[in-house]
């Protein structure tokens, strides 16, 4: 059992100003969709499905406060929104900040992805400069495609971590981040000092863990580029501060797998080089998890950690298909995860997409309330953060986007034969493209969006 749920989202303290009254009291109306209970993987049964058509979700200094078809008083700032769907924000468990500049490279496996592409990007972020600015396009490309927590990668660098941290206070998001610890096989200009990478990390953690809406996480990039001795310095610092975040790569390819075993003679699988160093818990994100066996998915599954599934990368870099049946029969949390630039797109609908075709070529059809509850409230519990984020309740934060139905004569045509809710929504979701994401809202406040935020009179 997870036992590191966060508090209910604290409201803001805004003082009352032409500049911000809008949003202190605001009521949008539109078709509430959340998913409060575990679909399961294959029933189309609504019975976990909470839908809200043409409702009001009401939100008062960045809280939801209620969800009601009651019409709201005077008081109220009215957005009318009504045939649009209204989801919560969605989560993106495993992306990486510096490589939007290298997303959609041709033609390479991962370690050579690496070697190519990744690491010459990530050696720019040593220009503070550079940094902040990617810092800044990065989040804004997260809020356009309607995420609105992630858990992210930054460099080795110190100043990118910081970066980061900046900007997503600035915006209000609900960020896991942390510095990059590496110590070998990586360009020179990546390599933490002996202990130093250590060091950078704990002055990270202490200007930004718990600050805003801001979590901090120990990030080794991968069993390889790290010592064993830089892995037991970064389990000592879990330690250290019991609410930190761990989250790192996993058995993504046969060959990576293969290269971790000649690295770790002494230890019985990959995921085994973490747990001996301590860095195997409920607070542990495990991106991948293709290739594992069932002792480890049982070892997961004991330590309450989650699996970040990428499928767009896992297509992309042809890493292979992540056996999504198997871990859940584990009782292992799996949540859904972009990792641009690996995949190519940071568009949480897609990965979604992406993800039913994975599981479909291993004879497993996900349903479309499996899939958002992956991105949503799935995704808030394997963090331990549903008191805070992922449904559409009072007490949360007001973290949502909203969505046309459709936005083309294919799918207007689509949703007009679509003869219940599951078969809409499914259509929605495997057809929807940037265009259909009308707004995004971070605490009560609209943060992207193609249209004016209108307020009725």
């Amino acid at each position: 059992m997870r036992v590191i749920g966060a508090t209910a989202c604290p409201r803001l303290d805004l003082p009352l100003s032409p500049r911000n009254l809008h949003m202190a009291k605001i009521a949008i109306r539109g078709d509430l969709l959340d998913l409060p209970r575990d679909p399961g993987l294959t029933s189309v049964d609504a019975a976990a499905v909470r839908w809200r058509p043409d409702h009001w979700l009401m939100v008062e200094s960045g809280v939801i406060v209620d969800a009601t078809d009651v019409e709201p008083g005077a008081d109220w700032n009215r957005i009318d929104r009504r045939g649009h769907l209204i989801l919560p924000g969605f989560i993106d468990t495993h992306v990486h900040l510096p490589q939007l500049e290298v997303m959609a490279s041709y033609g390479t496996g991962l370690l050579d992805w690496l070697e190519r592409y990744t690491f010459p990007a990530e050696l720019r972020y040593s220009d503070a400069e550079h940094a902040e600015q990617g810092a800044r396009r990065f989040l804004d490309a997260l809020l356009a495609q309607g995420t609105t927590s992630a858990a992210v990668f930054a460099t080795v660098h110190e100043q990118s971590a910081d970066a980061l941290a900046h900007a997503s206070a600035e915006r209000g998001m609900r960020i896991i981040g942390g510095k990059v610890l590496m110590d070998r096989h990586a360009p020179a200009g990546l390599l933490d000092p002996a202990g130093g990478g250590i060091e950078a990390a704990r002055r990270h953690i202490r200007r930004w863990h718990g600050r805003d809406r801001l979590s901090c996480a120990v990030t080794v990039r991968f069993a390889a580029t790290s010592t064993p001795a830089q892995l037991s310095l970064a389990g000592a610092l879990l330690d250290e501060v019991p609410d930190l975040y761990m989250q790192t790569h996993l058995a993504e390819t046969r060959e990576e797998v293969a290269w971790i075993a000649s690295l770790f003679p002494e230890a019985r699988s990959y995921l085994d080089v973490y747990a001996r160093h301590g860095l195997l818990g409920p607070r542990s994100i495990f991106a991948h998890g293709i290739w594992l066996d069932a002792t480890d998915r049982e070892a997961l599954a004991n330590a309450g950690a989650c699996i970040a599934h990428c499928p767009g990368s896992n297509l992309f870099l042809g890493s292979g298909l992540m056996d999504w049946k198997s871990l859940d029969a584990a009782s292992v949390p799996v949540t859904l995860a972009t990792d641009v630039g690996g995949g190519t797109s940071l568009s949480m609908t897609r990965a979604m997409a992406q993800a039913y075709e994975v599981q479909s070529l291993q004879g497993l059809r996900l349903t479309a309330w499996t899939l958002l509850h992956a991105a949503t409230r799935g995704a808030a519990a394997a963090l331990g953060l549903d008191r805070e984020i992922g449904l559409l309740e009072p007490g949360r934060c007001a973290d949502f986007t909203v969505w046309r139905w459709q936005t083309s004569s294919v799918q207007e045509w689509r949703q007009a034969h679509a003869k219940a809710l599951h078969e809409r929504v499914f259509a929605w979701l495997m057809l929807a493209t940037p265009g259909n994401l009308r707004e995004t809202w971070v605490r009560g406040r609209r943060v992207a969006g193609s249209d004016a935020c209108a307020v009725d009179a």
